[in-house]
């Protein structure tokens, strides 16, 4: 499941009982007044405690009769405030700054003035920093190189004395026991995912390439139903690095403008709040932020050098309170900056921290930290051309083995805390407990859809009941063996039976694998032989889940052409590291009408009933996914979303006589699919796709187009057009979904509060039949399907394409998205509707 580790994890958030004392106020800086934010508040000598977030306010409540309040930021002098037990009181702060500031700048107090960018020193300083951005960028060297020391940690914040008492936990006291109070001080944080990564990394100018050695890589997770490859590439991409000098940064999966890209004065607003002196340097304080609360930008802090190259030497950027982002309560990024031999800085340190949860004021969570230290800088030292060569990515064979000793010496000035190497040995034992095991077998059947029986898991049982027109009230029951059974040889099986046609389906299917590995998981390298007997809705091919799922069963109109489908199928795959792949395969395929689908043409003047229709075929397939990324689950892989396309072509050829089969013919089909990103205009989705088909074929072999009957939103299919509608033997079809992000819904007062997100898509497809595969003029070939009385429900792509557009409202409740979807031509074949509503739901930030 794309989600399932954080899905899972904040089910188990709760809200904190209200308490007697109450606090509340303000903390300002002494010199400037102005509020400071992120400060934490906290009972001196416990785990409760609060901060100021971004706002510069705090309120902070217990039931125990604590009488000291402590207040700490880095670079301010900590202070310690006397209450009173059992009270509600408000108590305002001022901090006195630690670094040495000069009289540099002089605020003046007067009438207030309307923040512009013209004869704005701010704006003229930041458009310094943005005119040298490229020299201060690591690629301005001709090499570039270093380690990279990382670690990524997940923890509960807060976890309920009272869940861990229980006796149910009382197995797992030892690991209760492990909580860090210390890293965020006021609350308490108990480890449940680490990792730690070194690597070596490669820059080269001319010609451009750079490239990282993993020479060491470890983590555990106490989450071990999910593909863990999976979810650490996918946590890599919510918490990846941090490039202050790109016009856009990465994060929780969005795209958020940095504050020194090119547009940053449209979006930013920037006040010099203080001139400073480090190690004898002198560098101005710059404060800035969003002038729209609710889009995807920063506020925060930045440090830039007065030496003439007007560097960043430290930054600080946060999110506020009102940003349309999902289930994060708050985040930061800590960016530390060392200097250069020639006088500029790189990146030394870079610390992101995110706190999660269901609401806003909750003291319970999720808390998530990615620290990446920087070592070893060398510039401009040449390599020898067989460094750079080969993969971007290369993983050491041994990476995953390396010791006690190597980590050590890796992580330098980041050692880890004593919760920290507690979490391996922890996480390790808990594995072993039977009572955990049990928990995550049921956690597993939840969140995959499969029950693990050692050797074997049974599923997927969102499967196991359907219905629809043709076979009834279906039920079936399925497994196939894990890599406990063998890592070479995998076998999978399911029967399936309706009650209305009275048939039996089946698949029994058997694979080896090349490189020992499962074949379910990147890189494939497999060949598969299988036999099934199943019955489809012609042409379709669901992309978001399986077409006997129970939520598929509620169509919209009737759904009665059916096809009974029998394949003998032999396939070999192979994937590359780069993401290239190919797969070579051989079907015999055997399709036999059902419900009310009928397979009639002429013979000597005269209708004639065929039972089916028999081809055996060859095929070929290319895909290239460069810098591709992905989540596995059980039964499909998710594709991360990037600006790098992906490439298909497939290549069909059924030839007459051999194995029964009835046509020649060949079928050449390529797809491109691509995300563009648009800054803080959001993004779009592309789709584009041709094909052409030689050779005369009836209506069950040519290309029939993608419909969707069901209630949901389809983005590759098209949602207002019926099950076989459309036939073509040659076409070019695109599917085109633009999200501005909620870009323009931020800036209208109601739907700013909502935080919902627009949507507006448009698809097409350009076809047609030529005449040798036209029935109407070869009655030999199959007649296009009728509905009862005769008239035809199956269609030809003529001179006007057909045509659909939708607008839809998305994050919903955090979750659901409504489309409006509106078709545009062909409105008279009949059963069609002009307009129609279409739901679905996705977890994203």
């Amino acid at each position: 499941m794309k989600y399932s580790l954080f899905a899972f994890i904040l089910l188990l958030s709760v809200t904190a009982k209200g308490q007697n004392t109450i606090v509340s106020g303000t903390v300002t800086d002494a010199q400037t007044n102005q509020l400071i934010p992120f400060v934490t508040v906290s009972f001196p000598g416990t785990s409760i405690g609060t901060n100021t977030g971004t706002s510069g306010k705090y309120r902070i409540e217990t039931g125990k009769t604590y009488t000291q309040l402590k207040f700490s930021s880095v670079g301010y002098k900590s202070v310690i405030r006397t209450i009173i037990a059992g009270k509600d009181q408000v108590i305002h702060v001022r901090m006195q700054a630690e670094v040495q500031t000069l009289a540099d700048v002089t605020i003046h107090a007067g009438k207030k003035t309307r923040y512009r960018n013209k004869d704005n020193p701010a704006v003229e300083l930041i458009r310094q920093v943005i005119a040298h951005k490229e020299e201060n960028r690591m690629q301005s060297y001709d090499y570039t190189e270093y380690k990279q020391y990382e670690k990524l940690e997940f923890s509960f914040i807060n976890v309920s004395e009272k869940l861990t008492q229980r006796k149910l936990m009382r197995p797992y006291k030892f690991y209760f026991d492990n909580k860090d109070t210390t890293s965020m001080p006021g609350k308490a944080l108990l480890p449940v995912y680490l990792e730690e990564k070194l690597t070596q990394t490669y820059y080269r100018k001319q010609p451009e390439k750079t490239k990282k050695i993993v020479e060491g890589e470890k983590k555990v997770n106490i989450i071990n139903f999910v593909d863990e490859e999976g979810v650490n590439t996918y946590l890599n991409r919510m918490y990846a690095e941090v490039d202050i000098y790109s016009n856009n940064i990465f994060l929780m999966t969005n795209q958020f403008l940095s504050p020194i890209s090119d547009a940053a004065p449209t979006f930013y607003k920037f006040f010099i709040t203080d001139t400073i002196e480090v190690d004898g340097k002198k560098m101005v304080e710059l404060s800035f932020t969003p002038r729209n609360g609710n889009d995807l930008l920063f506020e925060g802090l930045i440090f830039i050098t007065l030496d003439g190259h007007y560097s960043v030497q430290k930054a600080r950027l946060s999110t506020n309170k009102n940003i349309n982002l999902n289930w994060v309560r708050g985040m930061s990024v800590d960016l530390t900056y060392e200097k250069n031999p020639d006088g500029r800085y790189h990146l030394s340190k870079s610390d992101m921290k995110a706190d999660f949860g269901l609401n806003k004021n909750g003291q319970r969570g999720i808390f998530g930290e990615r620290t990446i230290s920087y070592q070893n800088y060398l510039i401009n030292h040449p390599r020898p051309d067989s460094i750079y060569d080969g993969d971007q990515l290369v993983i050491k064979k041994n990476a995953l083995k390396q010791g006690s000793q190597f980590w050590s010496d890796s992580r330098g000035r980041d050692t880890l805390t004593k919760i920290e190497a507690g979490v391996y040995k922890n996480i390790d034992t808990l594995q072993t407990i039977p009572a955990y095991k049990r928990t995550m077998d049921i956690i597993t059947l939840v969140a995959t859809g499969f029950k693990s029986f050692g050797p074997i898991e049974m599923g997927p049982f969102g499967t196991f009941y359907s219905f629809n027109d043709v076979e009834g009230n279906r039920f079936r029951v399925g497994g196939r063996t894990t890599t406990a059974f063998s890592t070479r040889y995998y076998l999978e099986a399911y029967g399936a039976y309706g009650f209305k046609d009275d048939k039996f389906k089946y698949l029994l299917s058997a694979a080896y694998s090349f490189n020992n590995k499962s074949i379910y998981k990147f890189p494939l390298s497999y060949i598969k032989a299988t036999v099934q007997y199943e019955a489809k809705i012609p042409g379709e091919e669901i992309s978001f889940a399986q077409q006997d799922a129970l939520f598929l069963s509620f169509t919209r109109g009737v759904n009665d052409k059916f096809l009974y489908n029998q394949y003998y199928k032999l396939d070999y795959v192979n994937e590359f590291e780069n993401h290239f792949s190919y797969s070579l395969g051989f079907k015999s395929w055997r399709q036999t009408p059902a419900g009310s689908l009928y397979f009639v043409n002429e013979v000597n003047g005269m209708p004639n009933s065929v039972h089916d229709v028999t081809t055996s075929e060859f095929s070929l397939n290319l895909r290239y996914a460069p810098h591709e990324q992905l989540v596995q689950g059980k039964q499909y892989r998710i594709t991360i979303p990037s600006k790098y396309p992906i490439l298909n072509l497939d290549y069909r050829q059924s030839i007459k006589g051999l194995f029964g089969g009835d046509y020649n013919y060949k079928n050449l089909l390529g797809r491109l699919d691509k995300r563009f990103y648009f800054s803080q205009l959001g993004y779009a989705d592309l789709s584009v796709q041709g094909s052409y088909l030689f050779g005369q074929v009836p209506f069950p072999l040519l290309s029939i187009h993608q419909a969707n009957q069901t209630y949901t939103y389809d983005f590759h299919s098209y949602n207002l057009m019926n099950f076989l509608e459309f036939v073509s033997d040659h076409y070019a079809a695109a599917q085109f979904e633009y999200t501005p992000n909620g870009f323009f819904f931020n800036k209208i007062p109601l739907l700013k509060k909502l935080k919902w997100r627009e949507v507006v898509g448009i698809k097409a497809i350009y076809g047609g039949l030529r005449d040798e595969n036209n029935p109407a003029l070869h009655p030999s070939l199959f007649q296009f399907p009728t509905d009862q009385n005769g008239i035809s429900e199956t269609y030809t792509i003529n001179k006007t394409p057909y045509l659909e557009g939708s607008v839809g409202i998305g994050n919903i409740f955090k979750v659901f998205r409504i489309d409006l979807v509106e078709r545009f031509t062909y409105l008279d074949n009949p059963h069609t509707t002009r307009f129609g509503i279409r739901g679905s739901a996705w977890f994203d930030f």
